[in-house]
């Protein structure tokens, strides 16, 4: 069974922020089941977007247990971003949009990452 997105979001919130972190939601989506984004931010200010994997990420696996993430865009500049945030946004206004910086040269350690 896949935990809601709310309880994801929060979830890594507190993970992200008991290392040390900063995490913020910027966009709010439906509690069930809304698509999740995760900008990343860089210390020096390099914005990396990832995005839900596409269900071809899993291979043989099918659905896993656990939400999957692409990197789709980074690093890149906020409006590149923005831009590309806007456009997921007017094909699916339920999506979730987090924030974090960690201080690390990636985020991935908090969330899991497939290649495509």
């Amino acid at each position: 069974m896949r935990v809601t997105s709310d309880l994801w979001v929060s979830a890594l919130l507190r993970r992200v922020q008991s290392a040390g972190g900063f995490a913020a939601v910027l966009r709010r989506g439906a509690a069930e089941a809304g698509a999740i984004f995760i900008v990343h931010r860089s210390r020096l200010g390099e914005v990396t977007l990832y995005a839900p994997a596409p269900q071809a990420a899993y291979g043989e696996e099918g659905t896993p247990p656990d939400r999957g993430f692409a990197r789709v865009m980074g690093p890149a500049d906020d409006e590149t971003v923005r831009a590309r945030l806007d456009k997921e946004m007017r094909f699916d206004p339920d999506l979730w949009v987090v924030e974090i910086e960690t201080g690390r040269p990636e985020g991935e350690e908090f969330f899991p990452v497939r290649t495509l």
